[in-house]
């Protein structure tokens, strides 16, 4: 059976082996992990890594995008009930 490992976990074994403290030996036998799932861990970390702070400005400008989706879609609900609203008070007569 294999064990997995939550990813808070990955990334703090991760981090350390980046560090270079200690050597993968080390903080495999101090986690009770594979030193080759360690590195594998901070190979994943360290190519990873460039997309994190690029990743953000791309989720922004998505959000940003989204958000702007959304209000004109909303401006146009607005715009169609006022015009319904209209249309029905010059039925009435007000």
């Amino acid at each position: 059976m294999r064990k997995s490992y939550p990813a808070e976990f990955k990334a703090k074994l991760a981090l350390e082996a980046v560090k270079g403290e200690r050597s993968l030996s080390e903080l495999a036998s101090k986690y009770e992990v594979h030193p080759n799932q360690i590195g594998q861990w901070r190979k994943a970390l360290l190519s990873d890594l460039p997309g994190v702070f690029s990743e953000k400005r791309h989720r922004k400008e998505q959000d940003g995008e989204a958000e702007k989706v959304r209000l004109y879609e909303e401006i146009g609900r607005l715009k169609m009930e006022l015009d319904w609203l209209k249309k029905k008070a010059n039925l009435l007569g007000c």
